[in-house]
């Protein structure tokens, strides 16, 4: 059976197309168009109306073409870019109307965990209790476990698009004052939740998304060309190394150093002191990059628990999103619970 997901983010619309007639989700195309939603916010957070004239036009475009790659309905899902907006509302029904297409928004935590479930499926069983870190534009995603899914999983605002514009507001390179601000944010947001990382003592720390990715390559790790099953690991001593460097040169220099792409020079500098102090703080001295993220983890949640309802937008509706962790099936509570343009 082909199936496929589409990826409302910060920086692009993503669609992933694959065939899950087996275990394992195998892509057979993807596309993406560049948006920047990101970039293109009000002082407010609100999605203005040609950002939105755009995002429909793009979501379009993907639509028809998952349904040349045989996908009648992909699972379409928005993060925190448009989550997050004061008008998500008013977004979600502008696309729903001029392409058919219901936006899911699925809450923080549920993130975290379907991205907790791909890291786990790919690193498998001998990685023993696994955290997970996730940096995307909007917020940041950890999540703690030892089985399937995790024991614990939080959201916190701080994504590197949203501490550049907030605490950086322009400024390129950005001084030295507002790269401490960004790190102090890190360590008053993320304090109890590295607190409990640290107790519970994880055996593997993964770190997904394209932040976690670029970092990597930028500190040594092999270039994307070697494909998904070279190892690629960040340490935190040569992180720390390349904060410094990122902070110290403008976005258009940064985007000649290996690994950083021109999209998302003006948010590495931030991006890069979230990943190092979170490291710091959780007492994690090496971190291993894991090419499966979200979008795998959806497709994984379909295929291993064959359920097609919430895939096919049934039993989707409008609530508030289950925020727990460790009760029951977080997953499926947080999926049944969904929010979508009606």
């Amino acid at each position: 059976m082909r199936v496929g997901v589409v990826d409302v983010g910060s920086n692009t619309v993503r669609l992933v197309v694959a065939d899950a007639d087996g275990q394992v989700p195998l892509p057979v195309h993807t596309v993406k168009r560049r948006l920047r939603l990101g970039e293109l916010l009000d002082h407010e957070g609100r999605i203005g109306e040609e950002p939105v004239r755009k995002l429909v036009a793009a979501v379009r475009d993907v639509q028809e073409e998952a349904q040349r790659w045989g996908v009648a309905e992909p699972f379409a899902f928005v993060t925190s870019v448009v989550r997050d907006a004061p008008n998500r509302a008013e977004v979600l029904e502008a696309v729903a109307a001029g392409t058919g297409v219901r936006l899911r928004t699925l809450s923080g935590e549920a993130e975290a965990e379907l991205t907790f479930l791909a890291a786990r499926r790919w690193m498998g069983w001998r990685a023993g209790p696994l955290v997970l870190f996730d940096i995307g534009g909007g917020s940041l995603e950890v999540a703690f476990g030892r089985s399937r899914l995790p024991d614990y999983a939080a959201s916190l605002p701080l994504g590197a698009r949203r501490l550049t514009r907030e605490i950086f507001a322009g400024q390129d390179p950005p001084r030295e004052e507002d790269v401490k601000a960004v790190r102090r944010q890190v360590r008053h947001q993320l304090r109890d939740v590295a607190a409990r990382i640290r107790w519970e003592m994880p055996h593997t720390a993964v770190a997904t998304s394209r932040t976690f990715q670029q970092l990597a390559r930028l500190c040594g790790a092999a270039p994307g060309r070697y494909g998904p099953f070279v190892e690629r690991q960040l340490g935190r001593a040569e992180l720390g190394a390349a904060v410094r460097e990122l902070a110290a040169l403008p976005a258009d220099r940064r985007a000649q150093l290996p690994g950083i792409s021109a999209a998302r020079a003006g948010q590495c500098v931030a991006g890069a002191v979230v990943a190092h102090t979170a490291m710091k703080l959780t007492g994690i001295e090496t971190i291993t990059v894991c090419p499966w993220a979200l979008r795998e983890g959806i497709l994984l949640r379909y295929i291993e628990d064959g359920d097609a309802d919430w895939w096919a937008g049934e039993h989707v509706h409008t609530g508030d999103a289950y925020t727990g962790g460790g009760h029951g099936d977080p997953v499926s509570l947080q999926l049944a619970t969904a929010t979508c343009a009606t």
